[in-house]
Protein backbone atom coordinates (compact mmCIF):
# COMPACT_ATOMS: atom_id res chain seq x y z
CA UNK A 1 0.00 0.00 0.00
CA UNK A 2 3.14 2.52 0.98
CA UNK A 3 4.50 1.91 -2.25
CA UNK A 4 1.28 2.19 -4.16
CA UNK A 5 0.86 5.56 -2.40
CA UNK A 6 4.43 6.66 -3.32
CA UNK A 7 3.82 5.87 -6.75
CA UNK A 8 0.80 7.86 -6.76
CA UNK A 9 2.52 10.96 -5.63
CA UNK A 10 5.13 10.34 -7.48
CA UNK A 11 2.88 10.61 -10.59
CA UNK A 12 0.70 13.99 -9.56
CA UNK A 13 4.54 15.65 -8.85
CA UNK A 14 5.76 14.86 -12.35
CA UNK A 15 2.38 15.84 -13.27
CA UNK A 16 2.43 18.88 -11.74
CA UNK A 17 5.98 19.49 -13.06
CA UNK A 18 4.93 18.99 -16.43
CA UNK A 19 2.25 21.57 -16.40
CA UNK A 20 4.23 24.06 -14.80
CA UNK A 21 7.13 23.75 -17.66
CA UNK A 22 3.84 23.88 -20.21
CA UNK A 23 2.84 27.12 -18.37
CA UNK A 24 6.12 28.85 -18.29
CA UNK A 25 6.50 27.58 -22.10
CA UNK A 26 3.44 29.51 -22.77
CA UNK A 27 4.30 32.45 -20.71
CA UNK A 28 7.60 32.34 -23.17
CA UNK A 29 5.91 32.00 -26.04
CA UNK A 30 3.13 34.49 -25.26
CA UNK A 31 5.96 37.13 -24.37
CA UNK A 32 7.95 36.21 -27.30
CA UNK A 33 5.12 37.05 -29.61
CA UNK A 34 4.44 40.60 -27.43
CA UNK A 35 8.09 41.25 -28.35
CA UNK A 36 7.34 41.21 -31.95
CA UNK A 37 4.29 43.55 -31.97
CA UNK A 38 5.53 47.47 -32.21
CA UNK A 39 3.61 48.16 -29.76
CA UNK A 40 2.83 44.92 -27.22
CA UNK A 41 -0.56 44.06 -26.20
CA UNK A 42 -1.81 45.97 -29.78
CA UNK A 43 -2.43 44.80 -32.88
CA UNK A 44 0.27 46.06 -35.67
CA UNK A 45 -2.51 47.13 -37.46
CA UNK A 46 -3.29 49.67 -34.86
CA UNK A 47 0.35 50.15 -34.12
CA UNK A 48 0.70 51.78 -37.41
CA UNK A 49 -1.73 54.01 -37.26
CA UNK A 50 -0.68 55.26 -34.31
CA UNK A 51 2.76 56.03 -35.87
CA UNK A 52 0.67 57.28 -39.17
CA UNK A 53 -0.25 60.13 -36.84
CA UNK A 54 3.73 61.16 -35.84
CA UNK A 55 4.92 63.90 -37.22
CA UNK A 56 7.16 62.86 -39.56
CA UNK A 57 10.13 65.03 -38.21
CA UNK A 58 10.43 62.24 -35.62
CA UNK A 59 10.31 59.57 -37.63
CA UNK A 60 14.43 59.62 -37.70
CA UNK A 61 14.45 59.04 -33.64
CA UNK A 62 11.85 56.12 -33.83
CA UNK A 63 13.66 54.36 -36.19
CA UNK A 64 16.35 53.52 -33.73
CA UNK A 65 13.73 52.12 -31.26
CA UNK A 66 14.42 48.48 -32.39
CA UNK A 67 14.80 47.17 -35.57
CA UNK A 68 10.89 46.02 -35.39
CA UNK A 69 10.09 49.98 -35.59
CA UNK A 70 12.96 50.94 -38.42
CA UNK A 71 11.41 48.11 -40.53
CA UNK A 72 7.83 50.12 -39.75
CA UNK A 73 9.20 53.32 -40.23
CA UNK A 74 10.92 52.01 -43.85
CA UNK A 75 7.17 50.10 -45.05
CA UNK A 76 5.07 51.63 -47.63
CA UNK A 77 1.99 50.50 -45.41
CA UNK A 78 2.73 53.02 -43.04
CA UNK A 79 2.22 55.66 -45.37
CA UNK A 80 -0.44 54.38 -46.99
CA UNK A 81 -2.29 54.70 -43.75
CA UNK A 82 -0.49 58.59 -43.37
CA UNK A 83 -2.64 58.73 -46.80
CA UNK A 84 -5.98 57.12 -45.67
CA UNK A 85 -5.90 59.22 -42.50
CA UNK A 86 -4.90 62.41 -44.20
CA UNK A 87 -1.64 63.37 -42.29
CA UNK A 88 0.39 63.44 -44.70
CA UNK A 89 3.05 66.82 -44.73
CA UNK A 90 4.19 68.84 -47.51
CA UNK A 91 7.99 68.68 -46.99
CA UNK A 92 10.31 71.26 -49.49
CA UNK A 93 13.42 69.60 -50.72
CA UNK A 94 16.46 71.87 -51.79
CA UNK A 95 19.03 71.08 -54.15
CA UNK A 96 22.09 73.80 -53.47
CA UNK A 97 25.90 73.60 -54.72
CA UNK A 98 28.46 73.63 -52.34
CA UNK A 99 31.82 74.04 -54.14
CA UNK A 100 32.06 71.05 -55.31
CA UNK A 101 29.49 69.25 -54.30
CA UNK A 102 25.45 68.91 -55.09
CA UNK A 103 23.59 68.28 -51.66
CA UNK A 104 19.66 67.83 -51.13
CA UNK A 105 18.40 69.40 -47.55
CA UNK A 106 14.69 68.63 -46.21
CA UNK A 107 12.80 70.94 -45.04
CA UNK A 108 10.24 70.29 -42.84
CA UNK A 109 7.70 73.87 -42.18
CA UNK A 110 5.98 73.44 -39.38
CA UNK A 111 8.51 72.56 -37.32
CA UNK A 112 11.12 74.40 -39.49
CA UNK A 113 13.74 71.67 -39.16
CA UNK A 114 16.22 70.64 -42.54
CA UNK A 115 17.74 67.75 -42.48
CA UNK A 116 20.37 66.52 -44.68
CA UNK A 117 19.41 63.96 -47.36
CA UNK A 118 21.97 61.38 -48.44
CA UNK A 119 24.23 62.36 -51.26
CA UNK A 120 23.46 61.29 -55.13
CA UNK A 121 25.41 57.68 -55.58
CA UNK A 122 28.78 57.69 -56.95
CA UNK A 123 29.93 54.00 -57.44
CA UNK A 124 29.22 52.06 -60.69
CA UNK A 125 27.20 48.76 -60.23
CA UNK A 126 27.93 47.41 -63.78
CA UNK A 127 29.11 48.34 -66.81
CA UNK A 128 25.67 49.67 -68.08
CA UNK A 129 25.78 52.05 -65.53
CA UNK A 130 29.32 53.11 -65.49
CA UNK A 131 28.95 55.85 -67.85
CA UNK A 132 25.74 57.68 -66.21
CA UNK A 133 27.75 57.29 -62.50
CA UNK A 134 30.78 58.79 -63.83
CA UNK A 135 28.60 61.63 -65.11
CA UNK A 136 26.76 62.21 -61.81
CA UNK A 137 29.95 62.39 -60.32
CA UNK A 138 31.47 65.54 -62.58
CA UNK A 139 28.12 67.42 -61.72
CA UNK A 140 29.80 67.48 -58.23
CA UNK A 141 33.23 68.98 -59.67
CA UNK A 142 31.11 71.73 -60.97
CA UNK A 143 31.99 75.18 -60.52
CA UNK A 144 29.75 78.18 -59.34
CA UNK A 145 31.27 79.98 -62.17
CA UNK A 146 29.78 77.82 -64.91
CA UNK A 147 26.25 79.25 -65.92
CA UNK A 148 23.65 78.21 -68.34
CA UNK A 149 24.57 81.39 -70.33
CA UNK A 150 27.76 79.97 -71.00
CA UNK A 151 26.83 76.85 -72.59
CA UNK A 152 24.11 78.85 -74.91
CA UNK A 153 27.33 81.04 -75.97
CA UNK A 154 29.71 77.50 -76.90
CA UNK A 155 26.46 76.51 -78.48
CA UNK A 156 25.90 79.86 -80.60
CA UNK A 157 29.59 80.38 -81.27
CA UNK A 158 30.15 76.83 -82.51
CA UNK A 159 33.38 76.24 -80.39
CA UNK A 160 34.67 73.94 -78.28
CA UNK A 161 33.36 74.95 -74.83
CA UNK A 162 31.02 71.67 -74.89
CA UNK A 163 33.44 69.25 -75.02
CA UNK A 164 35.81 71.14 -71.93
CA UNK A 165 32.65 71.75 -69.73
CA UNK A 166 32.25 69.52 -66.71
CA UNK A 167 28.14 67.99 -65.68
CA UNK A 168 25.68 70.32 -65.41
CA UNK A 169 22.33 71.36 -66.66
CA UNK A 170 20.17 68.17 -64.70
CA UNK A 171 16.26 68.82 -64.21
CA UNK A 172 14.42 67.61 -61.12
CA UNK A 173 11.02 66.74 -60.81
CA UNK A 174 8.58 65.24 -58.21
CA UNK A 175 6.08 62.40 -58.75
CA UNK A 176 4.15 60.03 -56.78
CA UNK A 177 6.06 60.69 -53.67
CA UNK A 178 9.41 60.80 -55.04
CA UNK A 179 11.92 63.24 -56.11
CA UNK A 180 13.50 62.80 -60.07
CA UNK A 181 16.83 63.86 -61.03
CA UNK A 182 16.72 63.55 -65.27
CA UNK A 183 19.63 63.85 -67.56
CA UNK A 184 22.26 66.57 -67.42
CA UNK A 185 25.48 67.25 -70.25
CA UNK A 186 28.79 66.19 -69.92
CA UNK A 187 32.25 66.48 -71.49
CA UNK A 188 30.68 63.80 -73.81
CA UNK A 189 27.29 64.10 -74.51
CA UNK A 190 23.57 64.73 -72.98
CA UNK A 191 22.74 62.15 -70.92
CA UNK A 192 19.76 59.73 -70.71
CA UNK A 193 20.07 58.36 -66.95
CA UNK A 194 17.60 58.95 -64.02
CA UNK A 195 17.66 59.03 -60.73
CA UNK A 196 15.08 58.59 -58.56
CA UNK A 197 15.30 59.78 -54.36
CA UNK A 198 12.45 57.56 -52.50
CA UNK A 199 12.30 59.58 -49.04
CA UNK A 200 10.09 56.39 -47.58
CA UNK A 201 13.72 54.50 -47.73
CA UNK A 202 15.82 57.75 -47.51
CA UNK A 203 17.82 56.57 -50.93
CA UNK A 204 18.62 56.61 -53.91
CA UNK A 205 17.95 54.47 -57.16
CA UNK A 206 18.29 54.33 -60.75
CA UNK A 207 15.16 53.70 -63.07
CA UNK A 208 14.68 53.55 -66.52
CA UNK A 209 16.42 56.29 -68.60
CA UNK A 210 14.94 58.62 -70.96
CA UNK A 211 14.46 57.62 -74.54
CA UNK A 212 16.93 61.07 -75.59
CA UNK A 213 19.38 62.80 -73.92
CA UNK A 214 18.99 65.68 -73.02
CA UNK A 215 20.20 68.90 -71.17
CA UNK A 216 18.21 72.00 -69.50
CA UNK A 217 15.01 70.18 -70.11
CA UNK A 218 11.81 71.59 -68.54
CA UNK A 219 9.57 69.39 -66.33
CA UNK A 220 6.23 68.98 -64.90
CA UNK A 221 3.52 66.70 -63.89
CA UNK A 222 -0.07 66.35 -64.67
CA UNK A 223 -1.93 63.48 -63.66
CA UNK A 224 0.26 61.36 -62.14
CA UNK A 225 2.86 61.04 -65.06
CA UNK A 226 5.99 63.09 -65.24
CA UNK A 227 6.63 65.21 -68.42
CA UNK A 228 9.67 66.16 -69.69
CA UNK A 229 10.23 69.12 -72.04
CA UNK A 230 12.85 70.23 -74.65
CA UNK A 231 16.28 71.31 -73.43
CA UNK A 232 19.32 70.55 -75.90
CA UNK A 233 21.43 68.25 -77.06
CA UNK A 234 25.00 67.96 -78.31
CA UNK A 235 24.99 67.74 -82.38
CA UNK A 236 28.32 67.97 -84.25
CA UNK A 237 28.50 72.03 -84.55
CA UNK A 238 27.66 72.17 -80.72
CA UNK A 239 24.42 72.07 -78.76
CA UNK A 240 21.14 72.15 -80.56
CA UNK A 241 17.81 72.65 -79.22
CA UNK A 242 15.23 70.25 -78.74
CA UNK A 243 11.76 70.16 -79.91
CA UNK A 244 10.93 66.63 -78.75
CA UNK A 245 8.93 65.71 -75.17
CA UNK A 246 8.49 62.52 -73.18
CA UNK A 247 6.38 61.43 -70.20
CA UNK A 248 7.33 59.11 -67.38
CA UNK A 249 4.61 56.58 -65.87
CA UNK A 250 5.83 56.13 -62.08
CA UNK A 251 3.35 53.24 -61.47
CA UNK A 252 4.95 51.23 -65.19
CA UNK A 253 8.65 52.66 -64.48
CA UNK A 254 8.67 53.67 -68.34
CA UNK A 255 9.00 56.20 -71.06
CA UNK A 256 6.74 56.96 -74.04
CA UNK A 257 6.95 59.57 -75.86
CA UNK A 258 4.98 62.70 -76.38
CA UNK A 259 3.96 64.87 -79.35
CA UNK A 260 7.08 67.68 -80.24
CA UNK A 261 6.66 71.40 -79.79
CA UNK A 262 5.76 72.51 -82.49
CA UNK A 263 7.87 75.78 -82.09
CA UNK A 264 5.23 77.73 -84.26
CA UNK A 265 7.31 81.24 -83.91
CA UNK A 266 10.32 80.54 -85.44
CA UNK A 267 8.32 79.14 -88.61
CA UNK A 268 7.17 82.84 -89.23
CA UNK A 269 10.67 84.61 -89.15
CA UNK A 270 10.96 86.70 -92.27
CA UNK A 271 14.27 84.30 -93.99
CA UNK A 272 16.47 81.57 -93.63
CA UNK A 273 19.34 83.80 -91.58
CA UNK A 274 17.25 85.01 -88.97
CA UNK A 275 16.06 81.10 -88.71
CA UNK A 276 19.55 79.78 -87.80
CA UNK A 277 20.54 82.93 -86.23
CA UNK A 278 18.00 82.81 -83.69
CA UNK A 279 17.99 79.49 -81.81
CA UNK A 280 14.33 78.76 -80.18
CA UNK A 281 14.32 76.97 -76.57
CA UNK A 282 12.00 76.32 -74.14
CA UNK A 283 12.63 78.84 -70.81
CA UNK A 284 9.94 77.55 -68.34
CA UNK A 285 7.06 74.95 -67.44
CA UNK A 286 4.43 74.89 -65.31
CA UNK A 287 1.47 72.63 -64.76
CA UNK A 288 -1.82 75.67 -64.83
CA UNK A 289 -5.20 74.53 -65.27
CA UNK A 290 -4.09 70.53 -66.07
CA UNK A 291 -2.13 71.69 -68.95
CA UNK A 292 1.64 72.04 -69.96
CA UNK A 293 2.52 76.00 -70.35
CA UNK A 294 5.92 75.72 -71.76
CA UNK A 295 7.08 79.64 -72.16
CA UNK A 296 9.90 79.90 -74.94
CA UNK A 297 12.20 82.30 -76.32
CA UNK A 298 14.71 83.11 -79.30
CA UNK A 299 18.49 83.54 -78.56
CA UNK A 300 21.07 85.12 -80.08
CA UNK A 301 24.21 85.74 -77.81
CA UNK A 302 23.99 87.88 -75.65
CA UNK A 303 20.12 88.05 -75.92
CA UNK A 304 17.07 86.21 -75.22
CA UNK A 305 13.95 87.25 -77.38
CA UNK A 306 10.33 86.49 -75.96
CA UNK A 307 8.63 84.51 -78.32
CA UNK A 308 5.50 83.42 -76.56
CA UNK A 309 5.28 79.78 -75.97
CA UNK A 310 3.13 76.58 -76.46
CA UNK A 311 0.31 74.41 -74.41
CA UNK A 312 0.05 70.54 -74.19
CA UNK A 313 -2.87 69.25 -73.42
CA UNK A 314 -2.73 66.05 -72.19
CA UNK A 315 -6.24 65.08 -72.86
CA UNK A 316 -6.18 65.40 -76.99
CA UNK A 317 -2.60 65.02 -77.01
CA UNK A 318 -1.78 67.81 -78.77
CA UNK A 319 0.15 71.36 -78.56
CA UNK A 320 -1.25 74.64 -79.76
CA UNK A 321 0.11 78.33 -79.19
CA UNK A 322 0.02 79.97 -75.87
CA UNK A 323 -2.44 83.20 -75.57
CA UNK A 324 0.35 86.06 -77.06
CA UNK A 325 -0.40 88.00 -73.37
CA UNK A 326 0.20 84.88 -71.34
CA UNK A 327 3.49 83.87 -73.54
CA UNK A 328 5.06 87.86 -74.23
CA UNK A 329 4.55 89.11 -70.85
CA UNK A 330 5.62 86.00 -68.40
CA UNK A 331 8.78 87.72 -66.18
CA UNK A 332 12.14 85.91 -66.78
CA UNK A 333 15.38 85.92 -64.66
CA UNK A 334 18.61 85.83 -65.71
CA UNK A 335 20.25 83.85 -68.67
CA UNK A 336 16.25 83.90 -69.51
CA UNK A 337 14.75 81.18 -67.37
CA UNK A 338 11.45 81.76 -66.21
CA UNK A 339 10.13 80.37 -62.91
CA UNK A 340 6.88 80.65 -61.48
CA UNK A 341 4.35 78.82 -59.21
CA UNK A 342 0.40 77.81 -59.08
CA UNK A 343 -0.97 78.35 -55.62
CA UNK A 344 -4.78 77.47 -54.88
CA UNK A 345 -5.00 77.92 -58.79
CA UNK A 346 -3.31 80.98 -59.09
CA UNK A 347 -0.03 81.26 -61.20
CA UNK A 348 2.86 83.50 -59.90
CA UNK A 349 5.55 84.62 -61.49
CA UNK A 350 8.55 86.73 -59.64
CA UNK A 351 9.75 89.84 -61.86
CA UNK A 352 13.58 90.77 -60.81
CA UNK A 353 13.54 94.83 -60.54
CA UNK A 354 16.16 97.62 -60.67
CA UNK A 355 16.78 97.33 -57.47
CA UNK A 356 19.38 95.61 -55.55
CA UNK A 357 17.10 93.82 -52.43
CA UNK A 358 13.61 93.67 -54.10
CA UNK A 359 11.05 92.34 -56.68
CA UNK A 360 7.90 92.42 -57.83
CA UNK A 361 5.35 89.51 -58.18
CA UNK A 362 3.20 89.04 -61.12
CA UNK A 363 0.06 87.18 -61.06
CA UNK A 364 -1.36 85.78 -64.25
CA UNK A 365 -5.28 86.78 -65.25
CA UNK A 366 -6.61 84.65 -67.46
CA UNK A 367 -9.50 85.84 -68.41
CA UNK A 368 -7.36 89.21 -68.91
CA UNK A 369 -4.79 87.28 -70.50
CA UNK A 370 -2.35 89.60 -68.39
CA UNK A 371 0.63 89.40 -66.27
CA UNK A 372 -0.87 91.93 -63.11
CA UNK A 373 1.33 93.41 -60.95
CA UNK A 374 0.95 91.85 -57.38
CA UNK A 375 1.25 95.31 -54.51
CA UNK A 376 4.40 95.64 -52.62
CA UNK A 377 7.76 94.40 -52.81
CA UNK A 378 9.45 91.05 -52.09
CA UNK A 379 12.86 91.29 -49.92
CA UNK A 380 15.72 89.90 -52.41
CA UNK A 381 18.85 90.45 -52.28
CA UNK A 382 21.28 90.81 -55.22
CA UNK A 383 23.58 87.59 -55.78
CA UNK A 384 24.30 88.30 -59.89
CA UNK A 385 26.91 85.15 -59.12
CA UNK A 386 24.81 82.72 -58.75
CA UNK A 387 23.35 80.00 -61.35
CA UNK A 388 19.73 80.50 -59.53
CA UNK A 389 19.36 83.75 -57.43
CA UNK A 390 15.68 82.61 -56.18
CA UNK A 391 13.23 79.88 -56.23
CA UNK A 392 9.59 79.92 -56.07
CA UNK A 393 7.12 77.42 -54.86
CA UNK A 394 3.69 76.91 -53.48
CA UNK A 395 3.06 74.86 -50.07
CA UNK A 396 0.59 74.80 -47.55
CA UNK A 397 -1.60 76.62 -49.70
CA UNK A 398 0.83 79.52 -49.78
CA UNK A 399 3.54 81.05 -52.04
CA UNK A 400 6.99 81.01 -51.06
CA UNK A 401 9.95 82.60 -52.29
CA UNK A 402 13.53 80.49 -51.27
CA UNK A 403 16.47 82.64 -51.28
CA UNK A 404 20.00 83.77 -49.77
CA UNK A 405 19.72 86.78 -47.62
CA UNK A 406 22.12 89.35 -46.74
CA UNK A 407 23.81 87.07 -44.14
CA UNK A 408 24.01 84.66 -47.39
CA UNK A 409 21.60 81.96 -45.36
CA UNK A 410 19.25 80.28 -47.09
CA UNK A 411 15.91 81.66 -45.97
CA UNK A 412 12.39 80.38 -46.73
CA UNK A 413 10.17 83.35 -47.42
CA UNK A 414 6.28 83.06 -46.93
CA UNK A 415 3.63 85.25 -48.72
CA UNK A 416 0.71 86.29 -46.11
CA UNK A 417 -2.58 86.12 -47.35
CA UNK A 418 -5.15 88.48 -47.37
CA UNK A 419 -9.11 88.67 -48.60
CA UNK A 420 -7.85 91.51 -51.66
CA UNK A 421 -4.95 93.16 -53.22
CA UNK A 422 -4.41 96.76 -52.13
CA UNK A 423 -4.70 99.00 -54.84
CA UNK A 424 -1.17 100.00 -56.73
CA UNK A 425 0.21 102.54 -59.06
CA UNK A 426 -1.07 101.55 -62.22
CA UNK A 427 1.86 100.49 -64.83
CA UNK A 428 2.05 98.42 -68.39
CA UNK A 429 0.47 95.28 -67.11
CA UNK A 430 -2.06 97.14 -65.21
CA UNK A 431 -2.24 96.36 -61.26
CA UNK A 432 -4.56 93.55 -59.68
CA UNK A 433 -7.78 93.48 -58.57
CA UNK A 434 -8.95 90.08 -58.41
CA UNK A 435 -9.92 88.70 -55.05
CA UNK A 436 -8.47 85.50 -53.27
CA UNK A 437 -4.87 86.09 -53.93
CA UNK A 438 -1.79 87.32 -52.53
CA UNK A 439 -1.27 90.70 -51.52
CA UNK A 440 1.58 92.14 -49.81
CA UNK A 441 0.95 95.64 -49.44
CA UNK A 442 2.75 98.88 -49.27
CA UNK A 443 6.08 96.97 -47.45
CA UNK A 444 6.69 94.13 -49.06
CA UNK A 445 9.27 93.03 -46.40
CA UNK A 446 6.49 93.27 -43.69
CA UNK A 447 4.39 91.06 -45.50
CA UNK A 448 6.68 88.15 -46.43
CA UNK A 449 7.40 85.97 -43.37
CA UNK A 450 10.54 84.20 -42.54
CA UNK A 451 9.34 80.68 -41.49
CA UNK A 452 13.01 78.78 -41.94
CA UNK A 453 16.47 79.28 -42.49
CA UNK A 454 19.68 77.37 -43.35
CA UNK A 455 23.59 77.98 -42.47
CA UNK A 456 24.47 78.30 -46.55
CA UNK A 457 27.87 80.05 -46.31
CA UNK A 458 29.25 79.66 -50.30
CA UNK A 459 26.29 77.47 -51.41
CA UNK A 460 24.35 78.25 -54.45
CA UNK A 461 20.90 77.03 -55.00
CA UNK A 462 19.62 75.33 -57.71
CA UNK A 463 16.15 73.81 -57.54
CA UNK A 464 13.58 72.62 -55.27
CA UNK A 465 10.60 70.50 -55.29
CA UNK A 466 7.36 69.65 -52.72
CA UNK A 467 6.82 66.48 -51.69
CA UNK A 468 3.19 65.01 -49.89
CA UNK A 469 4.70 62.31 -47.74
Amino acid sequence: MGAILSLNSSRTSCESFKGSQFSKRQRIMSSYQEQKRLIPYLPDEISLQILARVPRVHYWELKLVSLRWKEAITSPELYDWRSELGTTEEWLFVLSRVEERLLWHALDPVSQKWQKMPLMPSDSIDDGSQKGLFILRMCNMLGSRLKIINVLRGWLRKGNAVDTMPFCGCSIGAVDGCLYVMGGLSRASALRCVWRYDPIRNSWSEVCPMSTGRAYSKCGVVNNKLYVVGGVNKGQGGLTPLQSAEVFDPQTGLWSEVPSMPFSKIQVLPNAFLADLLKPIATGLTTYRGKLYVPQSLYCWPFFVDAGGEIYDPETNSWFEMPNGMGEGWPAKQAGTKVSAVVNDELYALDPSSSMDSAKLRVYDHQDDLWKVVPGEVPIHDHADAESPYLLSGFRGKLHVITKDANHDIAVLQAVTRNHFSPSPSNSLSSVTSKQSVALGDSGSDIWRVIATRRAGSAELVSCQILDI
